[in-house]
């Protein structure tokens, strides 16, 4: 649950070189193997490179995460042997 969060977040923010850098959350509801669940996430601010997200994780329409993500974008990719 928490990775689809992530990966919504990050899609939000829309960027290649884009990273977490924390994470608020409440697990609202269970989710057990098998359940299909839905993230959505949209970008409320964002402040130089840093972008804050809001996040939900569906499962039947029922929030079983809700979250505020920062993200920051950086210069070059996180694994790029340059850095």
């Amino acid at each position: 649950t928490f990775s689809a969060a992530d990966y919504a977040a990050m899609a939000a923010v829309n960027h290649p070189h884009v990273v977490l850098v924390e994470a608020d959350v409440k697990f609202t509801a269970p989710v057990r193997v098998g359940d299909t669940i839905v993230a959505k996430a949209h970008v409320y601010r964002h402040v130089g490179k840093r972008h804050f997200v809001n996040v939900k994780v569906l499962k039947d329409e029922k929030a079983v995460l809700v979250g505020r993500f920062t993200c920051l974008i950086l210069e070059s990719h996180v694994l790029d042997s340059k850095r």
